[in-house]
């Protein structure tokens, strides 16, 4: 698999996905710089990581959504490409019209760092193969804006086509309340496009693929692109 990982000013967690691809394939990414106009030829797999692209001004992901690279991104998915948003990349997905609904500020006004626990909807994606249907997994979280926001006719669409990736539980499965770590609607923490080839998610399963530090559960996304 041949994989691109898109780097805006402000990015911080290129190297951990770097770095999770690279144990799942064997193979290293490549890096691509925002101001690019076009993709690596071949290009499987396209991951927008985490940060703060342009410090989070105007919204989070608002201008890194506008930048050069990201109509070959749009292009790509539009092809059937896979693309992975996670945290910013989420943002930015949205912010760039590739999934719908919008991110905002946490329901405490907060940022929050810590372990959480997901429940893993559907495993007939390609995202997630390697887990089976309603798992419940723990990864962790670092963000600000992760408060997932959709009206209620986009809402009945996610739902109806199963387009909900994770939801934030407790180790027990169980959804809402204390679970919910930022008010996201639905306990959403990840989405999927309509064809499913698109996956943006808070959560952060890189950080998660060595027993070193704290588990492995984050491992099974990638494992799961490989197959």
């Amino acid at each position: 698999m041949k994989t691109a990982i898109i780097t805006f000013p402000g990015s911080n967690r290129e190297r951990d996905v770097f770095r999770a691809v690279a144990q799942a394939t064997g193979h290293n990414p490549t890096h691509v710089w925002h101001a690019d106009h076009e993709l690596p030829a071949g290009t499987d797999l396209v991951i927008l990581p985490g940060g703060f692209s342009y410090g989070d001004y105007l919204r989070c992901g608002a201008i890194a959504g506008r930048a050069h690279i990201m109509n070959a991104v749009r292009d790509h998915a539009a092809r059937g490409g896979l693309v992975l948003g996670i945290c910013n990349g989420f943002q930015i997905l949205v912010e760039s019209g590739l999934l719908p609904g919008v991110l905002m500020r946490n329901a405490n006004l907060r940022f929050i760092c810590k372990m959480q626990h997901l429940r893993v909807e559907r495993s007939d994606t390609a995202f997630t193969k390697a887990y089976q249907p309603h798992q419940i997994i723990k990864v962790c979280i670092a963000h600000g804006e992760g408060n997932y926001i959709a009206d209620e006719a986009t809402l009945a669409q996610i739902e109806g086509e199963g387009l909900v990736a994770f939801r934030y539980c407790d180790a027990t499965g169980q959804l809402g309340g204390k679970a919910n770590p930022n008010g996201s609607l639905h306990d959403i923490a990840g989405i999927y496009s309509q064809k499913r080839n698109v996956l943006g998610m808070m959560p952060h399963p890189e950080n998660l693929i060595d027993a070193l530090v704290g588990g492995t559960d984050g491992r099974g996304l990638f494992q799961s692109l490989v197959a």
